[in-house]
C-alpha cells in the first residue's frame, strides 16, 4: 500500500475523532484543524498536531479553503480527509487540493459535480441503469411548471437542484399549488444554496429511505455493503437508521446493491459514496448520492466487519479495495440513534456544560462521541454530539440491547435527544419495523403524554 504519511482532518467533533482512530490504526500522523471555539475538543487533545484555522463561524475556519490548504503546508500534510459536511462534497475544494498536490482522500472533483447537482445526478443515474423517480427533465421554470406537474401526476415535489436536508423542498398536491410551490421552493434556494434552480418529482405517499453504501477504487472495480434504512427522520433530518431494512429481503437487497455497485463501475467511481432511494411498493427511487462518507456509516461496518475510512485511505492511495464483493458477508443487525444536544420534543438546541458523561459499553455497543465530562458544547455548529450504534445477531437481540444501552447512557448538564430513544425503543411500530418517512413527523405532531 503506497503510503500516505500525514493526514489532515478537515472537520470536527465526532467525525473528526472516527477518521483520527482509523489514521493511527493505519500507522499514519493526524493533523487536527479547529476554530478558536473548539481548542478542547477531543481530537484536538488526541491528534499528533493541531493547528487553530480561524474563529467560531464556519465560513472563517472549517469552511475557510486557504486557512487548510495554509495548514497542510505548515504540517507537511500531504492527504486531507474531510469526514462529511463542510468542504466533503466541495469540487472546487478537492480541486485545489489537486494543484497544491495534496491527496484528497474522496471521490474526484468531477464525480462531486455530477452528483452534486440534483438534475445532472438523476441523468448520470438514470444513464447508468439506477432506477429513478419519474419527474421532469432539466430544470423547472413558473411557465411550464403546471405542465410538467400534469404530465408527471399530482402529488408532485419541487426541489432546489442544488439543494439538501429539505431546504427549497415544496409539495403542490393539486393544480391551484404549483404557482405557489414552485415560488417558495425558488425563494428558499437562492437564499440557501445561492442558487434558484428547481426540479420536479412524483411525491411518493408513503414511501421508507434506503441508502446503498459503495466503494469504488477508481480503476472500474466497485463493491456495495449492502443498505441502510434512514426512514425514521424529523424535517428530512435522519435521526435512527438500521441496517438492514426490516422492509428488504436478502434477494431485494443484492439485487439493488449489484445495480448501485455496477453504476458506480461504468463510472469509475472513487471512493466511498451512497446512493440514495425511496422505496415503495417494491420499487426503488433514485433520489441522490452523496459522495462523501455518511454519519450512519457505523451500522455498515458493524454487519459487514469493514472499516469504511480504512477503504476510504486504502483507495485514495492507490491500494486498491481491500475486498471483493464475493468476500463480503453480512451478518446480524445493526441500528444507530443520533444523539443530539437538543430538547427531545421541541428540537430546540441545548448548547452548554457536560456536567456528567457515562457511555455505555458491553457486546456489541459502539460509542462515535468527542463528548466528555466538562466538555463545553458550542452554540456555533450542528448539534450532534455522538452517535450510539448496537449490534446484535437478529434485530430483536439488537433492540433488546439498544434498550439496555440506552437506559445506560448519562449526559447531564444539557438536554439531549435520549429520552426520544427510549420512547421509540417501546413503540411496538418501531418494534415492527413498520414505519415510513413520514412515521416519525406523525408521532412528534401528537401531544406528549
Amino acid at each position: 500500500m503506497p503510503i500516505i504519511s500525514k493526514v489532515l482532518i478537515a472537520n470536527r467533533g465526532e467525525i473528526a475523532l472516527r477518521v483520527l482512530r482509523a489514521c493511527k490504526e493505519l500507522g499514519i500522523a493526524t493533523v487536527a484543524v479547529h476554530s478558536t471555539a473548539d481548542a478542547d475538543a477531543m481530537h484536538v487533545r488526541l491528534a499528533d498536531e493541531s493547528v487553530c484555522i480561524g474563529p467560531p463561524p464556519s465560513r472563517d475556519s472549517y469552511l475557510n479553503i486557504h486557512q487548510i490548504v495554509a495548514a497542510c503546508e505548515i504540517t507537511g500534510a500531504d492527504a486531507v480527509h474531510p469526514g462529511y459536511g463542510f468542504l466533503s462534497e466541495n469540487a472546487k475544494f478537492a480541486d485545489i487540493l489537486d494543484a497544491h498536490g495534496i491527496t484528497f482522500i474522496g471521490p474526484t472533483a468531477d464525480h462531486i459535480r455530477i452528483m452534486g447537482d440534483k438534475i445532472t445526478a438523476k441523468e448520470t443515474a438514470k444513464a447508468l441503469g439506477i432506477p429513478v423517480v419519474p419527474g421532469s427533465v432539466g430544470e423547472v421554470l413558473p411557465e411550464n411548471a403546471l405542465q410538467i406537474a400534469r404530465e408527471i401526476g399530482f402529488p408532485v415535489l419541487i426541489k432546489a437542484t442544488a439543494g439538501g436536508g429539505g431546504r427549497g423542498m415544496k409539495v403542490a398536491r393539486n393544480e391551484d399549488e404549483v404557482e405557489e410551490a414552485v415560488s417558495t421552493a425558488r425563494s428558499e434556494a437562492a437564499a440557501a444554496f445561492g442558487n434558484d434552480a428547481v426540479y420536479m418529482e412524483k411525491y411518493l405517499g408513503k414511501p421508507r429511505h434506503i441508502e446503498i453504501q459503495v466503494v469504488g477504487d477508481g480503476e472500474g472495480n466497485a463493491i456495495h455493503l449492502g443498505e441502510r434504512d434512514c426512514s425514521l427522520q424529523r424535517r428530512h433530518q435522519k435521526v435512527w437508521e438500521e441496517a438492514n431494512s426490516p422492509a428488504l429481503n436478502v434477494e431485494q437487497r443484492m439485487k439493488i446493491g449489484e445495480i448501485c455497485a455496477d453504476a458506480m463501475r461504468k463510472l469509475k467511481y472513487r471512493g466511498a459514496g451512497t446512493v440514495e432511494f425511496l422505496y415503495e411498493n417494491g420499487e426503488f427511487y433514485f433520489i441522490e448520492m452523496n459522495t462523501r462518507l455518511q454519519v450512519e456509516h457505523p451500522i455498515t461496518e458493524a454487519i459487514t466487519g469493514i472499516d469504511l475510512v480504512h477503504e476510504q485511505i486504502r483507495v485514495a492511495s492507490g491500494a486498491g479495495l481491500s475486498v471483493t464483493q464475493d468476500e463480503i458477508v453480512f451478518q446480524g443487525h445493526a441500528i444507530e440513534c443520533r444523539i443530539n444536544a437538543e430538547d427531545p420534543r421541541t428540537f430546540v438546541p441545548s448548547p452548554g456544560t457536560i456536567t456528567h458523561f457515562h457511555a455505555p459499553g458491553g457486546l456489541g455497543v459502539r460509542v462515535d462521541s468527542g463528548a466528555y465530562q466538562g466538555y463545553k458544547i458550542p452554540p456555533y455548529y450542528d448539534s450532534l454530539i455522538g452517535k450510539l450504534i448496537v449490534h446484535g445477531r437478529t434485530r430483536v437481540e439488537c433492540m433488546m440491547r439498544l434498550r439496555r444501552v440506552l437506559d445506560e447512557f448519562v449526559i447531564d448538564g444539557i438536554k439531549t435527544t435520549l429520552p426520544l430513544f427510549q420512547d421509540l425503543i417501546n413503540n411496538q411500530d418501531i418494534a415492527n419495523g413498520d414505519y415510513d418517512i413520514h412515521w416519525l413527523e406523525n408521532y412528534l405532531a401528537q401531544p406528549a403524554e
